[in-house]
């Protein structure tokens, strides 16, 4: 399957891993403001930072000037990341301010997700919030003093539920609550909670009896199911909806009407050495091949582009 991004959504990638002008992946220098955000193991992470103009006098007036940001994650991360900072930057807001900023936010500018990939909207939101707080520490804000609450600062140290994202009890319980969050499947959605191998979906303590406790126990409709979730937080099904020869004329008809342009206006190229199920070996050429950024190019160009036009399984491996 592969996921329907709005046209908006593909174009902010596709300008940010290109680095036109006004884009905003990379980082700053002295930040103001640096958050984390995910981890690299369970293939999402975000590392956010901001700038300030400084107020003479009232630290809480420092109005952020510049953001960017680094992420380890997929199209939709990418994307989401980059209409924070636009949002943030776009609205004048200073550090407190722009904690309004939510995931919702997030989703409304980038003109919708799907639900799948929800997460990678909290992602950024969390990050912010990271931030915030380290802005605070460095401006001797009193956050606390100001009705300012960082949930976040005190969830490290809570119960793990689901151990295969480290997510605890206390993130899981605000995040239900915030999200309005009613089904397994909704937690794995929005947070990735239970989406790899599911053990903590029905065990004591789990994600269900997190939600019974919030919601109230309610009965699981028959027609219910839950869809399988692979080690990134991505969909994964049972088998190819299309025959290995559709599948490997698609991924071809993807390289040479996407790829190979934006390569060879660089001055690369890439060749297709084999496809074997949903893995994709590759060879870059020309000036791609020596180019310090060629697994990146891979990763976040060339995988990328295969996942949101062919399949979410696909992996390019290089050869």
């Amino acid at each position: 399957m592969a996921w329907q991004y709005s046209e908006k959504t593909t174009q902010l990638f596709m300008d940010a891993v290109h680095g036109k002008p006004g884009t905003h992946l990379g980082e700053l220098e002295e930040p103001d403001g640096l958050g984390e955000h995910g981890s690299i193991a369970c293939g999402d992470a975000l590392r956010f930072t901001f700038r300030v103009e400084r107020h003479p006098t009232d630290p809480t007036q420092d109005v952020i000037t510049e953001a960017r940001y680094l992420t380890f994650g997929c199209t939709s991360a990418i994307a989401s990341s980059e209409a924070l900072c636009r949002l943030i930057e776009e609205g004048s807001y200073t550090p407190i301010t722009a904690l309004n900023i939510t995931n919702a936010d997030i989703v409304k500018y980038l003109e919708g997700l799907p639900a799948q990939k929800i997460h990678c909207s909290v992602m950024g939101a969390e990050a912010l919030e990271a931030a915030v707080f380290n802005w605070a520490q460095k401006r001797s804000v009193d956050l606390e003093k100001l009705g300012v609450e960082l949930t976040s600062r005190d969830e490290q140290e809570g119960r793990i539920v689901c151990n295969c994202f480290s997510l605890s009890e206390p993130y899981i319980k605000r995040k239900i609550e915030e999200l309005e969050l009613k089904t397994i499947p909704d937690i794995t959605n929005a947070i990735k909670a239970g989406g790899a191998c599911m053990s903590c979906h029905h065990t004591p303590g789990g994600l269900q009896d997190l939600i019974d406790g919030f919601w109230g126990r309610r009965e699981t409709p028959s027609g219910d199911t839950l869809q399988l979730v692979g080690l990134e937080g991505e969909a994964v099904s049972a088998k190819p909806s299309l025959s290995p020869y559709q599948f490997a004329k698609k991924v071809e008809r993807t390289m040479d009407d996407y790829v190979r342009p934006m390569l060879q206006s660089d001055g690369g190229d890439i060749e297709i050495i084999d496809i074997k199920d949903f893995l994709v070996y590759t060879r870059l050429k020309g000036a791609c091949e020596s180019c310090s950024g060629a697994t990146a190019t891979l990763k976040m160009m060339v995988e990328e582009t295969l996942k949101t036009r062919v399949d979410e399984q696909i992996k390019v491996i290089a050869v």
